[in-house]
C-alpha cells in the first residue's frame, strides 16, 4: 500500500491555525460561529475549538461571500440558506481564479527579470 504525500493527515485544527490559514482574527472566527449556526467546531476541553476540514471548508465559503464580495453577515447567511450549491461552486471557481492570478503575477516576474 502507498501513502499519497497529498493527502492531509491532520484531523483537527486548532483556531488560530484556521485564523491564519483564512487570513482573519480569531475573534472573528468566534463571531462566525456566533451568526452561522451551520459552522459548529468542535470543542475538546482546554484544547478549545477544533475545526474540521469541512469547518475550514465552510469558513473559506463564508469569508468568500463577507470579505471578497462584500455581503453583509445577514445577507450571506441568507445565501447560503437559499442557495447552497450555487454559493459553492462561485467560491471554488473564485478561488481557481485567484491562483491563475497568482500563477500569472509570477511568469510576469520572471519575466521582467529576464529583461
Amino acid at each position: 500500500m502507498v501513502l499519497n504525500p497529498n493527502k492531509n493527515l491532520k484531523l483537527y485544527y486548532s483556531i488560530k491555525e484556521v485564523a491564519q490559514m483564512i487570513g482573519v482574527r480569531e475573534c472573528t472566527l468566534r463571531y462566525w460561529q456566533t451568526e452561522f449556526p451551520h459552522l459548529n467546531p468542535k470543542i475538546k476541553g482546554q484544547k478549545g475549538r477544533q475545526y474540521t476540514d469541512k469547518d475550514i471548508e465552510q469558513i473559506k465559503l463564508i469569508y468568500n461571500l463577507v470579505k471578497v464580495r462584500g455581503f453583509k453577515i445577514a445577507a450571506a447567511r441568507k445565501m447560503i440558506n437559499q442557495n447552497r450549491s450555487g454559493v459553492d461552486k462561485s467560491a471554488d471557481v473564485l478561488d481557481t481564479l485567484i491562483s491563475v492570478r497568482d500563477q500569472l503575477m509570477e511568469i510576469k516576474k520572471q519575466i521582467d527579470g529576464l529583461v
